[in-house]
């Protein structure tokens, strides 16, 4: 995990920090000892802490299955496929299974949204073509809107003056 090279004393992916020049990297390994020791715990192969020592750089191990599912990832889950009952849905899972599953599901939202539009389309054309048929339009709706909107403000005027 640490990898000293000249003033620099590497921390890991992405973190670097700079020594004095002709410093000794002893006395900054020292002084990153309490800083590490505060991090997250590192596990080894068989599930228990270990805090002996610096690791190599392949060396750290995560835990597979690290994800508590809610009760809509489990949904999820049943919903693309991964598991057939909600039984069969371990207490914890990767967090890989839990994104390729969402990503699944948003596919198939996207494609049952695609479908209703394309229906909603044909039932639009459907009763455009009935309306016709019957000789409705949108402008003889207006003109027959507005000559009752007209008869109301003549009612109400005639009523105003008695």
């Amino acid at each position: 995990m640490l990898a000293a090279a000249e003033n620099l004393l590497r921390l890991g992916p992405g973190r670097v920090l700079r020594c004095a020049p002709g410093a000794p990297r002893t006395a900054a390994r020292r002084w990153l000892a309490p800083l590490r020791s505060q991090g997250s715990p590192r596990f080894s192969s068989g599930g228990t802490p270990s805090g002996s020592g610096p690791q190599g750089p392949g060396k750290v191990h995560r835990v597979p299955a690290e994800h508590k599912p809610s009760q809509f990832d489990k949904k999820i889950l049943l919903w693309t496929g991964r598991f057939k009952a909600v039984e069969d849905i371990p207490p914890r899972i990767p967090p890989e299974m839990i994104d390729a599953a969402r990503n699944k599901a948003r596919v198939k939202a996207c494609y049952i949204m695609i479908g209703l539009t394309i229906i909603a389309c044909f039932a639009v054309i459907a009763s455009a073509k009935r309306a016709v048929e019957r000789h409705e339009s949108l402008t003889s709706w207006n003109l027959a809107k507005k000559a009752k909107w007209r008869e109301e403000a003549a009612l109400a005027a005639q009523s105003k003056a008695k």
